[in-house]
This record gives C-alpha cells, structure tokens and sequence, in this order.
C-alpha cells in the first residue's frame, strides 16, 4: 500500500521530467550503440539531427575511410538537439559534426526567426565547448508531403546560409536545390510517405556533402 502511495505522488513527477526531457529513452539507446562502435582513439564525424539522418542507414558505408557515428533521432528539431549536445555530439569529441535540423521546426509552425535562435545558440555552445571542431549545417530539404511549406524552407534555409557564412568554422550545404528537377521536387526519390528518402535521395545527399566530409 505504501508503494503504491509514493508511485501515485511520484507519477506526476515523472511525466514532467520526461516533458522536459523529450526523446530521453531515443538518445539513450543511440548512445549505448555508438558507444559500442565508437573508438576513441580514431579521429570521428558525427551527423546527427532529425529522421532524414537517423534513416541514413550507409553513412558510415558511404565514407568507409573516416570513422562516421550517426547520432540522429527522428522527430527532432533544434530545440530538442540542444538538450542533448553533451550526449549526442560532443561526448565523441568529433573533428567535424554535420547537423540536419529545422525540417520539423517548420512543420511545427515555427518561424524561421526563432528557429534561427535556437540554431545560433546551438553553435554557440558547440563552439565554447569545441573550438576546433567544424561545423555543417545541412539545408532543409524539399519533399513531397511538405511541399506546401516551401516558401518558409526557403527562408530558412536562407538565414542558415548566412548564419554560416558569419560565422568562423561553419558551413552551409544546400540540399535543396540538388533535389529539385526543375522547379518541382523530384518524385522519385521518397519511400511511400512522400517525407523520407530512398537509396536515390540519399545517393543525391552524398554527391553533395562529400566534398565537406573530405
């Protein structure tokens, strides 16, 4: 009887602490797999954000002569990536770190303004924490089931641009434009939900990013 009492009274104190702590259960299972693949002793990138990356199943495979952790979570925005910088990036001590965030910020119906705090307190800290290391900032990308949020992509992706090029030891890889076949975006390069990639979007993101991760 009395632990059930102090399970009732703990309860709402666990949900807060799990709201404040959104994809805690998600960041630790990613940790205990690149900690298990992770050496130390070897120079590392990381790529971390949202689904586009976490679905990214080759990436290590793409760049067989680096050392690559894929730390993403899907349904992530900026605000969530913030809460686990230590965790997800920072703990590998990468050399470089490739971020894909603000798919879902869009989506969530914030503004390109504030998405861009968020972002520019993000590399705020990676930096004091990390002064060596570089960072990319990976565009938003186009796709079909969120097409109609174009026009905001776009701005935000033009304020990423020129957060980076302010910005001492960042840089910006646009993903957009590459996935466009004309000004429409091409249909062929999603699984059935119209939001995620298939081998041929993510044969399109390695042409572009390689050149960043040489």
């Amino acid at each position: 009887m009395k632990k059930l009492f102090l399970a009732l009274v703990l309860a709402p104190f666990l949900v807060i602490a799990q709201n404040d702590k959104p994809f805690l259960n998600e960041v630790s299972s990613i940790q205990k797999k690149n900690d298990s693949l992770w050496d130390s002793t070897r120079p590392t990138i990381v790529f971390t954000g949202s689904s586009s990356i976490r679905f990214w199943n080759d990436v290590q495979e793409r760049f067989p002569q680096h050392q690559v952790l894929n730390t993403g979570f899907g349904g992530s925005q900026f605000s969530d990536l913030e809460l686990y910088l230590n965790e997800l990036i920072l703990d590998y001590n990468p050399v470089k770190v490739f971020i894909y965030e603000g798919d879902n910020d869009i989506f969530a119906k914030k503004s390109p303004r504030k998405i861009l705090r968020t972002a520019e307190g993000i590399l705020a800290q990676l930096q004091q924490k990390n002064p060596t290391m570089e960072i990319v900032l990976i565009s938003a990308k186009p796709s079909i089931s969120r097409w109609h949020y174009r026009g905001r992509y776009r701005r935000l992706n033009r304020k990423l641009s020129k957060l980076a090029s302010e910005t001492q030891g960042v840089n910006f890889v646009d993903v957009w434009y590459p996935m466009l076949d004309k000004r429409k975006v091409k249909q062929d390069i999603f699984v059935g939900d119209g939001l995620h990639m298939n081998k041929k979007g993510y044969d399109i993101w390695y042409e572009t990013l390689k050149d960043y991760v040489e």
